[in-house]
């Protein structure tokens, strides 16, 4: 079936991770639904005034603009893919304007809530594993994906897999690698995955969660708190550290500089908080 080989093309070809196929799938799906028919791939079919009517749909179903975007965006891979097959001659979502999407700053603790957190895990596991995450500005994904063999604890770094394959060294901080230390004191150094459960198999996304609402809860922090913030907190605590903005991408696996970019807000934010309270003609 043409979405199934176009999903599978994103996979191989392109190293689509997991969640953006089962986005896509889903946004593929939705918008079979709205033609009528299974096949969007007849030249002709879809047009500027079908795919205005489309985003209509979507926004009586109250999408947001992210979303909205994310559906474009699907449909322009697709029929940029069919084009390249010899099935169209032009890409009709080319067309389209993609919607003007709001700027979210990230979450992020501040240095002292960050301690606290950490601090306040219970198991050297849980505290490793935040450890490794905010040291690093790891994504959750990459953190529970480590391996022992990624690990060079005498150097303080480790091997990490991001998104779409994608491959980078990252740094652990002294209390990362202690904590990491003292986690292979407990459980020895059997190869295999860094971060277990009890029945000795690899940890995902869910455990992580549990774990850090269960320190947040002990360290008697109010704000929302996931493991991205760990991330966005990560970045933010080295640019208002000095750190330059290349070398925080570097460290993030950002592949655009615009993607670091989002977290100067935030710190230019800071900046001016400072000013209004230090300066006399503020």
């Amino acid at each position: 079936m043409w979405r199934d080989d176009f999903l599978r093309d994103l996979r191989l070809a392109r190293n689509a991770s997991p969640h953006t196929l089962r986005a896509y799938d889903g946004d593929l799906r939705r918008f079979v639904a709205f033609l009528g028919s299974d096949e969007p791939i007849e030249a002709g079919r879809v047009d500027v005034q079908v795919l205005r009517r489309y985003l209509g749909r979507l926004a009586e179903a109250n999408y947001g603009r992210r979303s909205t975007a994310r559906a474009l965006a699907c449909l322009r891979s697709f029929y940029d893919w069919l084009v390249r097959l010899g099935h169209l001659e032009t890409n009709p979502v080319k067309l389209m304007r993609t919607p003007k999407l709001e700027k979210k700053l990230p979450n992020f603790l501040e240095e002292r809530e960050v301690e606290r957190l950490i601090a306040a895990a219970a198991a050297w596991r849980d505290r490793a594993l935040l450890e490794t995450i905010y040291s690093g500005g790891l994504r959750v994904s990459e953190a529970v994906g480590l391996d022992l063999k990624d690990l060079s604890l005498e150097g303080g770094t480790a091997h990490v897999r991001g998104k779409g394959g994608k491959e980078r060294l990252s740094c652990l901080g002294t209390p990362a690698v202690q904590a990491i230390e003292r986690l292979l004191s407990e459980r020895g150094l059997e190869p295999g995955p860094l971060f277990v459960n009890r029945g000795g198999t690899r940890l995902d996304v869910r455990s992580v969660r549990r774990i850090l609402d269960r320190a947040k809860a002990a360290a008697g922090i109010g704000k929302r708190v996931s493991p991205h913030t760990l991330r966005h907190s990560f970045a933010t605590h080295m640019l208002n550290r000095g750190a330059d903005l290349r070398s925080v991408q570097e460290l993030l696996g950002h592949s655009n500089l615009a993607t670091t970019q989002i977290y100067t807000h935030v710190t230019t934010q800071r900046l001016k908080e400072v000013y209004d309270r230090a300066h006399p003609r503020a």
